[in-house]
């Protein structure tokens, strides 16, 4: 694994931490939010061990669908998983009539962890 994929993975395991103490602390808004920066930065080092970059949120949820859920290499099911995580975010960061429950939160927040996880084995388990 290269340098690069280590650090934005240890980014994702920061933001997953961030959640997990937002979620504790009753803010589940900024829980989301994290969960899915976590989860985002997780497709990005997965792209990157392929040589791919993206600018924005969409290319990379996008390369990410196409690349990895797709072809069969990770779960397509962490597809939805993303979809709902951006989604989530955009209403606890951007959403001033909405708030996140903490049901949601709570899903969110275990979807990103695996995600994580999924994407960890995979780097850790690729050559290179």
């Amino acid at each position: 694994m290269t340098p690069e994929c280590a650090a934005l993975l240890a980014k994702a395991d920061s933001k997953l931490k961030t959640a997990r103490i937002d979620f504790a602390n009753g803010r589940y808004d900024d829980a989301v939010s994290r969960a899915y920066y976590a989860a985002f930065h997780a497709m990005s080092a997965a792209l990157l061990a392929k040589g791919l970059a993206f600018s924005s949120h969409g290319q990379v949820i996008g390369a990410f669908s196409r690349e990895f859920l797709k072809t069969g290499v990770l779960a397509s099911s962490f597809g939805r998983a993303v979809q709902e995580l951006f989604a989530d975010r955009q209403i606890g960061d951007y959403d001033v009539f909405s708030s996140i429950d903490p049901k949601t939160a709570e899903r969110d927040i275990r979807e990103a962890e695996r995600l994580f996880a999924a994407v960890s084995r995979h780097l850790e388990s690729s050559p290179g």
